[in-house]
């Protein structure tokens, strides 16, 4: 049964995208061959075939034709660092520690207000011709109130929805001596990192198209009261909060020595598991960790091309959904991965059938499900799935040329051959933020143009040139 208006009512709509292949992610997983979305004050008003729709004709604000085109839920990225869009191509062939240590943590100490913001502006550009219409982007460079506020109204100019999750150091640790990480990024004290970020809540609360999260940034180099109050923040204002965890073995050995027991297992033990907790990466659990996230229904951003780029490891996506945790798909950033969750969805399928060397380990539509649902209930926001009600955050895939030819399956071409090169048009709470392929909201060449200035800026401050060399 189609999702549409009974005939006594008259339905106004903004948009009508008719004719497509609708991927609806709606509960019976409906997938609607010449199918119709109309959209109304930035929500899906109905769903249906475009014969049942055409009606909505006479009253829609624009029509769009989407014969040769598939309409499916805006993806989210769970886990990335817009700032970090300037270091596009550096620090390859490293570990993490090595990574951070050579080449982003130098980059951080050097970026400026200015070279952050046109770094921002760069990567949530790149988010949404790619399908993004969610970012949640943990920002640690610079965190100063001024900053934060701006990395906030550049994503919103490029119109796609974001949770800036404020990078939180506080004062230097032990976790932080044994990681290597560079005294001057603890430049703040404890209550200050919280008192910014209150600030910064306030300024950019739940509710509006961008808001501000807490983010203690990795669970070994944080003092355990900061995480603890970074949790009880997010609690009281009804947001999430984020920080890194468990990403590479290192780290379970450095959290180890300093707390006696790992790391999710100390979240566990100080009740800070809950459905606002998003770890990102959360790669090595053990199956205590794993339960215990299942059974706080907490979420881990599986960051599978990052993880593959520093040979990080595998997630353990079964065993972490059948706990019932959420999984959310994040692509961590341009310095390792790029922007593009059609990539991030591929990748992920794949690794885990070569890791099990099963390839029924997964499914297309599993990891479709990942980039849209798995974020949206990962971030609180209705939407991930075509349904009436839901926010009318919408992507539309040109599928006629040859890479999708022949057309048979649509789950499968578009995961298995979807790029962000496909997306066409992207909607964002009914707003048309992306039409025939380009920004609707920014100027693209002079977005590209000052964060190419900023760039060549950054490398001189921080030193980074050498890391431009190939063949090093």
């Amino acid at each position: 049964m189609s999702q549409t208006p009974s005939s006594s009512d008259r339905l106004d709509c903004d948009l009508l995208l008719e004719g497509g292949v609708v991927i609806t992610l709606d509960g019976k997983r409906r997938v609607l061959d010449g199918g119709a979305v109309a959209v109304a004050d930035g929500r899906i008003a109905a769903v249906g075939d475009s014969g049942e729709l055409r009606e909505l004709r006479k009253t829609a604000g624009k029509v769009i034709d989407c014969r040769g085109k598939v309409v499916l839920p805006g993806m989210t990225d769970g886990h990335t660092h817009l700032f970090q869009s300037l270091g596009r191509g550096l620090g390859d062939g490293m570990t993490l520690v090595p990574w951070l240590q050579r080449f982003m943590l130098p980059y951080s100490k050097a970026i400026t207000r200015e070279m952050s913001v046109a770094a921002v502006r760069l990567g949530a550009l790149q988010a949404a011709l790619s399908g993004t219409t969610l970012v949640v982007d943990n920002h640690y460079a610079p965190t100063d109130t001024e900053t934060i506020l701006a990395v906030a109204d550049a994503v919103e100019e490029v119109g796609i929805r974001g949770a800036i999750a404020r990078g939180i150091f506080g004062e230097m640790n032990p976790g932080g001596e044994l990681m290597g990480v560079d005294p001057d990024l603890f430049a703040l004290t404890n209550q200050d990192e919280l008192d910014i970020t209150a600030e910064c809540m306030a300024e950019r609360p739940r509710g509006g198209l961008v808001e501000v999260w807490p983010c203690p940034e990795n669970i070994v180099y944080v003092w355990p009261e900061l995480i603890e109050a970074a949790a009880e923040m997010a609690e009281a204002a009804g947001v999430r909060w984020h920080m890194h965890c468990s990403e590479v073995q290192d780290e379970i050995s450095f959290f180890t020595e300093v707390h006696g027991t790992r790391p999710v297992a100390w979240l566990a033990e100080r009740g800070l598991l809950s459905r606002h907790t998003t770890l990102a990466h959360a790669v090595w659990l053990d199956p205590d960790e794993v339960a215990a996230m299942g059974a706080a229904n907490a979420t881990a951003v599986h960051n599978p091309i990052s993880n593959q780029y520093l040979a990080s490891g595998v997630l353990h996506l079964d065993p972490l959904l059948s706990a019932g945790a959420t999984v959310a798909l994040g692509s961590d950033g341009v310095a390792v991965a790029g922007q593009d969750i059609f990539e991030a969805m591929k990748a992920g399928m794949l690794m885990h059938r070569v890791a099990s060397l099963d390839s029924t380990a997964t499914t297309v539509e599993q990891f479709l499900e990942l980039g849209t649902l798995g974020g949206a209930a990962m971030t609180g926001l209705d939407a991930g799935s075509l349904e009436p009600g839901r926010a009318a955050d919408l992507v539309v895939v040109d599928v006629s040329g040859v890479r999708h030819t022949p057309w048979s399956r649509p789950v499968a071409s578009v995961v298995h051959s979807g790029s962000a090169a496909d997306v066409e048009m992207v909607i964002v709470a009914g707003e048309v933020i992306v039409e025939d392929g380009r920004s609707t909201r920014v100027d693209e060449d002079e977005v590209r143009a000052v964060a190419a200035e900023a760039a060549a800026q950054l490398f001189g401050r921080a030193r980074l040139s050498d890391l431009a060399r190939d063949w090093q």
